[in-house]
């Protein structure tokens, strides 16, 4: 049985629509292809559960062209 990874919270502006969602998971999911993804366009939040550090999920997120803000 493996081990959770664990979960990184963000809250990220700039996101609106489902292209938006597809392209924030695509980006963490290329750096890490186990990772789990929920972004939540209401509370424009990003959750990852991956083992990731906190900056490289805000870096591929940036990369994409929306601004981490918390």
């Amino acid at each position: 049985m493996s081990e959770e990874k664990p979960t990184i919270a963000l809250k990220v502006e700039g996101m609106s629509c489902g292209h938006c969602v597809k392209a924030v998971t695509a980006a963490i999911q290329a750096q890490d292809a186990d990772a789990k993804v929920e972004v939540d366009l209401e509370n424009k939040t990003v959750k990852a559960q991956t083992d990731l550090s906190r900056s490289r999920v805000s870096m591929a997120i940036e990369e994409e062209g929306y601004k981490v803000v918390g």
